[in-house]
């Protein structure tokens, strides 16, 4: 579930280890190019935190956002987040 924190949205993925994590970074890196709407991530092994927000609306959550994040959680689906 996405959790609204300081205006963004916020979800903490978690998968078997570092190529799955990172596998499913790069799927979502052509999503969000696709949508030009990028997040701000951070990766430690197996775990990936995401943060959405829209920067041209003075950084406070847009319905871009939400539509990124839907489409994260699918990926996250194909990618068997934990």
């Amino acid at each position: 579930m996405w959790i609204e924190s300081d205006q963004q949205l916020c979800k903490q993925f978690e998968f078997a280890d570092f190529v799955a994590a990172f596998a499913f970074m790069t799927a979502v890196a052509f999503e969000a190019e696709r949508q030009n709407h990028h997040p701000w991530w951070s990766n430690v092994w197996n775990k990936v935190d995401i943060r959405l927000c829209t920067h041209d609306a003075g950084n406070r959550i847009t319905e871009k956002d939400r539509q990124l994040a839907e489409a994260i959680d699918q990926i996250a689906a194909v990618h068997q987040a934990r």
